[in-house]
């Protein structure tokens, strides 16, 4: 074997346990750096909360042993191309089944009118049970083959390092933590971003938010979240094969960039998290159409023309009310309360919220609460032209410009992922 090619094939066989080792260091870096002084809010707000914050260590070293146990068969090598997919689509099935059952079973123990909820859904349990015990069998298949795919879009962008795409993707789907995001009440900046144990009520969570907005007057709002970059990436279980590609293309769009300065510096300035998080989103995006195209054409939805020629039914169009624009009105939103906080008029931008939260209520969307945490958390992911809940932050619109001036999707992730600053992009995007 030649020495190149037997470089990389060490550089993939140890890779995985390198980066874990390097994740432990940068945990125990980060444990390290969280002794402050008592008086820091958010390491006040870490102690309360820390009964209940996610162990990502234990997480991912039974994410590498699931994984180190299924490569041991990798059955997935004896499938065609069209087989893999097919795997993957069962799997995607077994989830709906699953949690179907799951629905079932809940709407037992919540129906007042049934005395004894565990002999009524007995049958029921029992089914899940199986499906449950399918679900883990074909999952560990399902991802490995995804895996495959996902290097094979990364590889066809010119993604590679050293002729390979790297690194190479590990993900597991499973039930991804919640994160607590705290905000000033005064601004819109995201100063805490923990994960803590999913499975809390809506109760649980309100009494969280409203405690630390009593005893430490910052804005504070548990979010759900759909992946994680760790490593191996974590992913919400999910039955839509364009949703779940996409998560998974943006997270491991994180780890290329953790080896980048951009990825380095991702907690440094409110900016560069932007930058990151845009960039994933993009590279996501983009990935998981070379996916669904090559492997799940059925579920590729195809972009309507940019404009509609016009019709006899035009004049009878333009008398129809308009339909709810969420990302416009949660752009107008932000650039109110923007205003307001800029004004120092705290209470009556947390009123205006209020009384925005409402509107997209009676709008369906079921927003339960809208306030400065929101807006921070939300705010980074600004992929879109528009800007939504990034208001007018000009961050997003410059990674979407600094996109749109590459041919290719690789040579843009490889470019940007050595960008430190705003200002340096600002710069690129300038030249």
């Amino acid at each position: 074997m030649p020495a190149k090619q037997k470089f990389l094939h060490g550089l993939h066989l140890f890779w995985p346990l390198t980066r874990v080792a390097l994740l432990l260091c940068a945990l125990l870096v980060l444990l390290t750096g969280s002794i402050l002084p008592p008086g820091d809010v958010t390491t006040q707000i870490e102690a309360i909360i820390r009964p209940i914050i996610f162990d990502y260590g234990t997480w991912t070293l039974e994410a590498i042993g699931d994984k180190l146990a299924g490569w041991g068969f990798s059955f997935q090598r004896f499938l065609t191309s069209e087989q893999q997919s097919d795997l993957v689509r069962d799997f995607l099935a077994q989830v709906d089944q699953v949690q179907s059952l799951e629905t079932q079973i809940l709407l037992v123990y919540a129906d007042p009118t049934i005395t004894d909820p565990d002999t009524e859904s007995q049958e029921l349990r029992t089914s899940l049970a199986k499906a449950k015990d399918r679900l883990d069998t074909l999952a560990s298949l399902a991802e490995s083959i995804i895996e495959t795919q996902l290097m094979s879009a990364v590889s066809e962008v010119g993604l590679e390092t050293l002729g390979q795409p790297f690194p190479p993707s590990l993900f597991q789907s499973s039930e991804v933590p919640n994160a607590l995001i705290v905000s000033p009440r005064d601004r819109i900046e995201q100063i805490l971003n923990i994960s803590i144990l999913p499975g809390q009520s809506a109760d649980e969570k309100d009494s969280l938010e409203n405690r630390i907005l009593d005893e430490y007057d910052q804005s504070a709002l548990v979010v759900p979240i759909g992946g994680i970059g760790s490593y191996p990436t974590m992913v919400m279980q999910s039955t839509n094969i364009a949703w779940l590609t996409e998560a998974i293309a943006h997270e491991w769009t994180h780890n290329y960039l953790t080896l980048h300065p951009l990825g380095v510096n991702y907690q440094t300035t409110p900016e560069l998290r932007t930058i990151n998080e845009t960039t994933a989103s993009l590279s996501g995006k983009e990935l998981s159409q070379i996916i669904l195209r090559k492997y799940y054409p059925e579920a590729v939805i195809e972009k309507p023309p940019l404009e509609t020629p016009p019709s006899a039914e035009a004049e009878d169009a333009a008398e129809t009310p308009a339909v709810f624009d969420f990302r416009a009105e949660m752009r107008i939103t932000r650039q109110e309360v923007d205003l307001l906080l800029a004004e120092g008029k705290i209470e009556e931008a947390e009123s205006y919220l209020e009384a925005r939260r409402q509107v997209f209520w009676q709008n369906g969307y079921l927003i339960r609460k809208l306030n400065q945490a929101y807006f921070a958390f939300y705010g980074a992911y600004n992929d879109t032209p528009g800007g939504g809940a990034a208001g007018e932050d000009p961050v997003g619109p410059a990674v979407q410009t600094y996109r749109d001036q590459f041919d290719n999707l690789g040579d843009f992730l490889r470019t940007i992922a050595w960008v430190d600053s705003y200002a340096e992009l600002q710069e690129r995007v300038n030249k």
